[in-house]
């Protein structure tokens, strides 16, 4: 990862993920710093081939990525901006004997349990080392990870959140549910008790960023019966080293 400042304000963040693909976000003030962002990409990632996730709404990432030579690449997975206003919240439904339960700081090991296990279709790996990470990762909060406890005390969904005070903005992510417990509501559930705990710190909006494309297309219905309203979707680009 790396990040470009000035006068200790970030005004550029990037990460790469070996062997070749690159995450990153630009202020719009400072977008003559993407050429040199894209070079210092280029020279730390060993390819063969280079790719790039931006927004389809990212003029200034999408022209500097085709001057660089990479590719638009239309085929494929990608995901798309959902958008909640946060008003007109419903209250949580749960079937009866559920609850709804924020983690505490002594509970690494149960949420990467409960995350796996929601994940296990994907192969999740997170260990509860991987989780005390993130639990000491800024901005993270306690109250906006949230838990759905079963009837036997055991953990079955979750929703972690992240919430941006400055842009007053809740981010999900991520959200799941074990399988043996799918199609009772749980998912929606614990998301509308995170969007209740995000207004409750002061947002305006959520925001989540589930798959656009019709090969997985629960996530976004899921979130749009919640009531975000679906928006910009990214693009994949790609070049040969």
């Amino acid at each position: 990862m790396s990040l470009w400042e000035e006068r200790s304000t970030v005004s550029a963040w990037a990460w790469i993920e070996l062997p070749g693909h690159l995450e990153l976000l630009v202020d719009p003030a400072a977008t003559d710093l993407l050429p040199h962002l894209l070079n210092w990409f280029e020279t730390m990632a060993p390819g063969p081939t280079l790719s790039c996730l931006v927004m389809e709404t990212d003029r200034h990432e999408r022209a500097a990525l085709t001057r660089h030579g990479y590719t638009l690449q239309m085929n494929g997975p990608f995901f798309r901006r959902h958008v909640h206003d946060l008003t007109e919240l419903p209250a949580p439904l749960l079937p009866g004997g559920f609850a709804i339960t924020a983690i505490t700081s002594d509970d690494a090991e149960r949420r990467a349990a409960v995350h796996r296990a929601g994940w296990a279709d994907f192969g999740s790996r997170i260990t509860t080392d991987n989780y005390r990470n993130v639990m000491a990762a800024y901005p993270y909060r306690e109250r906006t990870d949230l838990v759905v406890v079963a009837p036997d005390g055991r953990w079955v969904a979750s929703a972690l959140g992240w919430y941006d005070e400055i842009n007053r903005v809740g981010l999900v992510e991520p959200v799941s549910c074990t399988p043996a417990v799918r199609g009772k509501g749980l998912a929606k559930a614990v998301n509308i008790a995170l969007l209740h705990a995000f207004r409750s710190l002061g947002a305006t909006h959520s925001v989540v960023l589930p798959r656009g494309d019709h090969v997985y297309p629960a996530p976004a219905r899921l979130y749009q019966a919640i009531g975000y309203q679906p928006g910009p979707r990214t693009l994949l680009y790609t070049r040969i080293q």
